[in-house]
């Protein structure tokens, strides 16, 4: 509780002076007023608090708090853990396929890598995990998370998780590895429509989306449903090349920050590879690549969304170093739909918005769901038109359900 009194108030101050200092137009005389105050608030609680607070503690928690105000994908290292960073974030290390940011003030999970150790063991957007190695991620940099997560193949690594389907935490061990991601699904469904679905936007991907697309098209197919449902991982560059697949015209994303000079990125006609009607699918973990792709074609009257809003992350960030040896990772530009709203601060709305409900799955102390119980019996699966998406979907482009 004092950590907590005497981080909230310090955080609110920094939030004060930095909000100032970063404001378009705040004059000079305003920022040295809330350094003034900052100042002063520090003083007294050095001086008047009930006993000594460590100041350095408090200090990180309220940075991290901070940044984590004004960008949920920001990150303070200290002088120690930025050296550790160097060292090891060009190394191709195993990893579990976890992509993060922070949220309350803890880690959470953004999405998984489809195939990875994190998959297989049930994490989804939305989980927060509340520990790493033992570690509290209360406060902990989001860099330095992703640091922990990574090893050796074949090591593990154990974490404390909140999951969306269960609010007791639990703990799960995953073994790090090297992965591949899947293959690209596709398959016919009644009415001569193409169902395709990627589940990540690398560059090896969108070209191997663009070999489904066109391979669909020679076997008849009439018209798209491309699932991007938790499809969150994939670069900025990868949702732009997508969505050139099917814009042959139009802007697709534009780029801005404070200090970064507005960067359109059109659509190239020759990198356009069909103009059949399309529906895309979306939900809370569809991110970043993602994301662009069905801005840029849901405002260019290209393709109908469906599903749930997106998750929100489509930004450039870079490293700042500070002059104690300290460095943070923060957003210096967004990524905006092609009708001016930033994809990180809106996400992506579907006109036709359907909830997705989560399945309720048990998971034992490894990761791994748990078996049935002897007296139940396994329900079938589903076929991919009882969806209530795709049938959604199939309904827009006027096919059977």
């Amino acid at each position: 509780m004092k950590y907590l009194v005497v981080s909230g108030s310090t955080l609110l101050t920094l939030l004060l002076l930095i909000g100032s200092m970063l404001g378009q137009g705040a004059s000079q005389d305003e920022t040295y007023k809330h350094i003034g105050v900052f100042a002063d608030v520090v003083s007294r609680i050095k001086t008047e608090y009930v006993e000594e607070p460590d100041m350095k503690s408090v200090t990180l928690g309220a940075l991290n708090g901070m940044l984590e105000a004004i960008d949920p994908f920001a990150s303070y290292l200290n002088a120690d853990q930025y050296k550790d960073y160097l060292k090891n974030k060009d190394l191709k290390r195993a990893d579990v396929g976890l992509l993060l940011s922070k949220k309350f003030g803890y880690v959470g999970v953004v999405g998984v890598v489809p195939g990875s150790p994190a998959a297989k063991a049930g994490f989804s957007t939305g989980d927060m995990i509340e520990s790493i190695k033992d570690i509290a991620t209360r406060d902990m940099p989001l860099a330095y998370a992703d640091l922990l997560l990574r090893g050796d193949a074949g090591s593990t690594v154990e974490l404390s998780v909140v999951r969306v389907t269960k609010p007791e935490p639990t703990m799960v061990k995953l073994t790090r590895a090297n992965f591949t991601l899947p293959a690209v699904e596709d398959r016919i469904l009644p009415g001569q429509i193409a169902y395709v679905r990627p589940e990540a936007l690398s560059q090896e991907k969108v070209k191997e989306t663009a070999a489904e697309i066109q391979k669909v098209q020679k076997e008849g197919a009439q018209k798209l449903i491309i699932d991007l449902r938790n499809t969150a991982l994939g670069d900025p560059e990868d949702g732009i090349a997508f969505a050139n697949l099917f814009l042959a015209k139009g802007r697709i994303t534009y780029l801005q920050g404070q200090r970064v000079s507005r960067q359109n990125f059109d659509a190239d006609p020759a990198k356009a590879i069909t103009t059949l009607p399309a529906v895309i699918l979306t939900n809370r973990g569809t991110a970043d690549a993602a994301e662009i792709a069905a801005a840029a074609l849901a405002d260019n009257k290209r393709a109908e969304l469906v599903g749930e809003p997106t998750y929100g992350e489509a930004s450039v960030r870079k490293t700042l170093t500070m002059d104690d040896g300290s460095a943070i990772i923060l957003s210096v530009a967004k990524y905006y739909s092609p009708d001016g709203k930033s994809i990180q601060d809106n996400r992506v709305t579907p006109k036709n918005q359907i909830i997705q409900t989560e399945p309720q799955v048990d998971y034992d102390d490894n990761g791994e769901p748990l078996p049935e119980a002897k007296d139940q019996q396994p329900q079938p699966q589903k076929k991919l038109e009882e969806d209530p998406m795709v049938k959604k979907a199939l309904e827009l482009l006027g096919g059977k359900a």
